[in-house]
Order: structure tokens, then C-alpha cells, then sequence
């Protein structure tokens, strides 16, 4: 499998192309949320259908900023608490700033700010928030570096090489409205 500087990582999600990162706690695939045949062979590669809805992660605030813009302050200020950091925020996405296939069956969008480097340069490069789901098949493990170029390698346009960071597991996911806890 091809690696990727930071820099080619960004232009292969320019170009539609599915891409292999590390995350906090596990491999992570991703593409451009934006671009329909992209988000579909992500979604075929881990074979997850596509009203379950998929992550974006993000650099910073200012990518998001549709989705929240029309939040309250509490709302606002309990993410800037969280985040950087290891929480996906399910968000309402009032303004439909994301297409049907990132939000799936669902009318609010799971979002994280991430904290590890290499997605933050990631995503700061690109210019705007990007998918990032684990690197497996809907239902079985993550997979560990050499298991991805194994399994899933001919599938992507490439990875960026790094490493984890300390997490053991994938976020926390909240719902931001109820406050409820989606995954533990």
C-alpha cells in the first residue's frame, strides 16, 4: 500500500479517494464528506449500509461552523470542553450542511474534534472535516497496520503512516441534545 505524506493524503481526498490514518485509539478510513462515489466505497469497503451514517472528524471549530453556529452557548461551551479530545458530539444538523449519506437515517451528525496530530494536520491541509471511520468490516475488529495492508490495501489510495495514540478504544459517542451516551 502507498504511503502518504500529509500533503498527497489531502490531494487523494481532493480526488475522491478512500485513505487510511491513525486515529486516537484505532486505524481510521476516511474520505471527503462531500463526495458521494467516495463516502460509497467507503462505505462498500467496510461494508456498513448507509442509513447507520458515518463520523467527520475536524481540526478545529471554525470547519464546523454550520453545525454550530445555531447551537445555544451551553451547547457550544460543553464542546469546546470536550474538544480537542476523544468525544464524538452527535450534533443536530439543522442547516442539512451534510449530505444524506454522512447522516444516514439520522437528522443529527457525529462529529469529533480530534486531538490526535496527524488527523488535526490531516484535516487542516484539506481544508474542511473529513470522514473518519475504523478500519474494519462492519462488526469485526479493528484492524492493526499490517492487517489493513492485508485486508483492505487494494481498496485505498494510500496511508498515512504514524501512530496510535494512547487511547484503548474508539470515542465516547454523546448525544449533544439529551446528553445521552450512544457508545461507551
Amino acid at each position: 500500500m502507498k504511503s502518504l505524506s500529509i500533503k498527497q493524503a489531502a490531494t487523494a481526498l481532493t480526488m475522491g479517494e478512500v485513505i487510511a490514518y491513525p486515529t486516537e485509539a484505532v486505524w481510521g478510513l476516511g474520505c471527503d464528506p462531500w463526495q458521494e462515489k467516495a463516502a460509497q466505497q467507503l462505505l462498500t469497503i467496510k461494508e456498513r449500509p448507509v442509513n447507520k451514517g458515518l463520523i467527520i472528524v475536524a481540526a478545529n471549530l471554525e470547519q464546523i461552523a454550520p453545525l454550530i453556529a445555531p447551537l445555544s452557548f451551553q451547547q457550544r461551551e460543553t464542546l469546546k470542553a470536550s474538544w480537542p479530545g476523544h468525544t464524538t458530539w452527535l450534533i443536530p444538523d439543522s442547516k442539512n450542511w451534510l449530505p444524506y449519506w454522512i447522516k444516514g437515517d439520522f437528522t443529527s451528525v457525529a462529529v469529533r474534534v480530534s486531538a490526535h496530530p496527524i488527523v488535526s494536520q490531516l484535516c487542516l491541509e484539506f481544508g474542511k472535516p473529513i470522514v473518519s471511520t475504523s478500519a474494519n468490516k462492519a462488526g469485526e475488529p479493528p484492524l492493526d497496520e499490517q492487517g489493513l495492508q492485508h485486508t483492505l490495501g487494494s481498496n485505498l489510495g494510500g496511508i498515512v503512516r504514524g501512530a496510535l495514540g494512547e487511547q484503548l478504544r474508539p470515542s465516547v459517542i454523546k448525544d449533544l441534545v439529551s446528553g445521552r451516551i450512544v457508545r461507551q
